[in-house]
This record gives C-alpha cells, structure tokens and sequence, in this order.
C-alpha cells in the first residue's frame, strides 16, 4: 500500500500537519479537499463520502474529533487499508499528546513530524505500535493542560459521579509524566457497543446487531500481566454451549451469546475455554482486546413511534414519540432525530411538550430534514414532538411514501445492552503495597437507528 500525501486539517480547513512522500499530487490537493467537502454539504447533500476522487487524485479521509485526517494518491490502493492507517495514526497522535485538537497539534510540531516520519517512509506505512515507536521517538509532549481543553472531553461522557473517573483521565499522554515526575498506575477498559436497528411501520423489530469491542488503555509501569474475566455465561457462536441455533432465546435463560468475536494479538486464550478469562500484557497506548458481533435478540434502548396526518389540502402534521426503555437511573445524551420530508415541504412549525428543558427543533430547507435535538433523556421517559407541515403544492398519493424514515443518533454511558460485562480485572502484583487504580466503563452508541413510517 502506498500513498503520496498525509495531511491534517482543522474545521476552518486550515492546514495543521502536512507531508508530501512522493511529489505525485499537486500541492494545492489540501484546498481542493477542503472544497470539495464544503461544499458537498452546502449542495444539500449528506456528508462527503470517506473516498472520493478529483482530477485523477483519489482523497481518503476519516473525521476524529473535529478534525480531518486525509491521504491521497494517484495508484489504485485497498480503501479500507487506508482508512483502517488513518485512524491508527489518529490513535498513536492521541497516545503521545494525551488529547487531539488543534492547539495541541500546533504546541507539538516537532513531535508530530517525527512520529510522521517513523509511521510512514516514502509512502509506505511501516508501524503503528505506540509500543514500537517508544523505541525510536524521545521527545516529550508540551502537555496541553485541563482548563485548555474544549469542554466536551472525550471522558465528559463517562463522568456521571464523583468516584467513576477523574474528568481528564484518559487525555494523558502514554509517555508523558504526571508534575512531580511521578506517573499515576491505572489503567481504563471501556466496553463500547454501536448498535443497529430497523423498526417496521408497526414498532416490529426488523434487524438487529450490535457491533461491540473492549478497548484497553494502560498507563501501568513494567507491563504486568492483566487477567479480565468476562461473563461465565458467554457463549460464541449461537450453537455454542449446547444452545441450538432455533431455540437460543428460551436456553436456560440470560446467556449472553456472540455471533463471532477476535482478539488482540497479545491475547492469551490459555482459560478462556473454561473460565472465560482473557490474559495479556497490554503494549503501550489504546488498543481492541476483543471486537464482537452480536445478532441475538436484545431490547432496544428507545422505541421510536411516528404518526403523518393530512390537515388539508396543503398541510400536514408529524407526530414523533420517543420512549426510552432503560432503567431510570440511566441517562442517555446528546439524543439527535431525523426525518426526512417531502420535497414540496415550505415550511415546517414545532410544538414541544410543556416545560420542555433542553429540546431543539429545526428544518433545514435545503435539504427538506426535519431535526429534534435533546440534551438528555432519562430511563423510562417519554417525549413527543408535533410537526405542523406546510407544502407549496397539493401532494398526492400516500404522503408517508415520500417522508422518512425516521433516524436517531445517541450515546448512553454507563449501559450496555448486550449484557457482556468485565467481572474483575486483576493485574499482578509488584509488591504488598501494588494497588492500582482499575477504571471499567461501559457505553452504547446508534450506530444505524431507523424506524420505518
């Protein structure tokens, strides 16, 4: 695999980090990418496809928290090879600064550039082992500090209580030390699950999958050897464990059950066959000790209902009502609905429950989008948004033919709906007073959330 340039860009499209490998594409690609996604958008389309190709350049691109991560080349390359290295080197980046932004990229010029120039040569990717790369790369990162940082950090979304997790836990750099010279022993695990489902028109569940992985991010001196224990229950394959492949729902109960599953290379399965336990030294910054799919029927976080009414010749009402199906001590965030209208839609008016805190609605003219931001939803909590509809001309035939389907993006920490959990982390001792600070978190997020009209 080979690529001409690697460039970072910032959402004003100023250009942050750039190298040129094999002077094949024209130096102005930055400005012809950022175009081209702008504008991509402002034509009322979705958002620029992660591959696309300009005047024989072929642009790759992946978006990690606000900021594009971009390489081009004129040969035919793997697409997914080049996306899969563009977030590798997003993660060894955010394994030595602590946190990715922009002022962080620009107080560590110098170290980016190095890393650049080890993970890449001429073109050609070489490593993208943080582990690795400690054995070629010295230089300490200008720690951006705390109060620096944008409000929503990456941990904001885990920290719902004082004795979870420290709030910039997880920015620290893997090779930076805490002030003092000392460096703090913990070590963090988060299960985090992207889940897919489709609704019928009725509120039927059509498909359902959840994409899971458990990711491990050590900041423990001397690489001690870590056991995870996962539920005894756990069974791969839905024939596994004596479970028939028909019937794997009413088998003895609550078991949770994974279509397939892999692990990290430093993954030992020595126990896992008999206890479910995973040992492993972990190498140094964030990596996946085990990705999983799962299909087996589980219950949704939200039930989505959606009800289109004509009220004339010209207009129309949305009613929208979304129920969360978790516990009430649960609180989902950042919720988003979308509904796509028809195409002679003028104008769209909003009615939001009474004492509504933390709700938005909007239409989006140019793209005929309905759209319905909360702040929160607690479990067990109900919401509806009423649509008044107004078209420029007289619609006919089936009006729900041409509007939908309703869409929802979310994230919920604290909660997973596969039921795989970490049952103890148990990493060995130095000595007696070896004591360090084990962090477990667990988060769902909509990876395809539909429900049909």
């Amino acid at each position: 695999m080979m690529i001409s340039q690697f460039f970072v860009l910032s959402q004003r499209g100023d250009n942050i980090v750039f190298r040129d490998y094999r002077a094949e594409v024209p130096k102005g690609s930055t400005e012809t990418f950022f175009r081209k996604v702008k504008f991509w958008k402002e034509d009322g389309n979705a958002e620029a496809p992660p591959i696309f190709n300009v005047d024989g350049v072929n642009y790759f691109h992946v978006k990690v928290v606000g900021l594009y991560f971009v390489a081009t080349t004129r040969v035919n390359v793997s697409p997914s090879l080049v996306l899969e290295l563009l977030q590798r080197i997003a993660r060894v980046i955010k394994d030595y600064l602590g946190v990715l932004n922009e002022d962080s990229f620009r107080k560590n010029f110098v170290l980016v550039y190095e890393l650049l120039d080890e993970v890449i040569d001429f073109g050609y990717a070489q490593t993208t082992s943080t582990e690795v790369l400690k054995s070629y790369v010295f230089n300490e990162p200008i720690v951006i500090a705390p109060a620096r940082l944008q409000p929503i950090d990456p941990a904001a979304i885990f920290a719902q209580g004082a004795k979870r997790m420290p709030g910039t836990a997880v920015t620290k750099s893997v090779v930076a030390n805490d002030p003092g010279g000392r460096r703090r022993e913990e070590i963090f695990v988060d299960i985090i699950e992207k889940i897919s489902v489709t609704f019928s028109s009725s509120g039927y569940i059509l498909t359902s999958e959840i994409d899971g992985t458990i990711q491990m991010k050590s900041y423990l001196s001397g690489n001690p050897e870590i056991r995870l224990a996962l539920n005894e229950d756990l069974n791969i394959g839905r024939g596994g464990g004596g479970v028939s492949v028909y019937d794997y729902r009413s088998s003895s109960g609550s078991g949770v059950i994974l279509d397939d599953c892999n692990f990290h290379e430093s993954v030992r399965l020595d126990s896992f066959d008999s206890d479910r336990t995973l040992s492993l030294v972990p190498p140094d910054g964030e990596f996946p000790v085990m990705n999983y799919r799962m299909t087996q029927e589980f219950r949704p976080p939200f039930h989505v209902n959606t009800l289109i009414e004509e009220a004339g010749r010209l207009k129309a009402e949305v009613i929208i009502k979304i129920r969360a199906e978790f516990p009430s001590d649960i609180i989902a965030n950042t919720i988003t609905v979308q509904m796509p209208l028809p195409n002679y839609t003028s104008r769209a008016s909003f009615e939001l429950e009474h004492g509504a805190v933390g709700e938005k609605t909007d239409f989006k003219e140019t793209s005929k989008m309905l759209e319905w931001s909360l702040k929160k939803i607690v479990g067990g909590a109900e919401h509806t948004l009423r649509a008044k509809l107004t078209f420029s001309q007289e619609f006919h035939g089936n009006i729900t033919k041409e509007a939908g389907p309703v869409s929802m993006t979310f994230t919920i920490p604290m909660y997973n709906v596969s039921k795989l959990q970490v049952k103890y982390l148990q990493i060995a001792k130095k000595s007696s007073s070896y004591n360090p600070y084990r962090w477990v978190r667990y988060v769902t997020q909509a990876n395809s959330y539909v429900a049909r009209i």
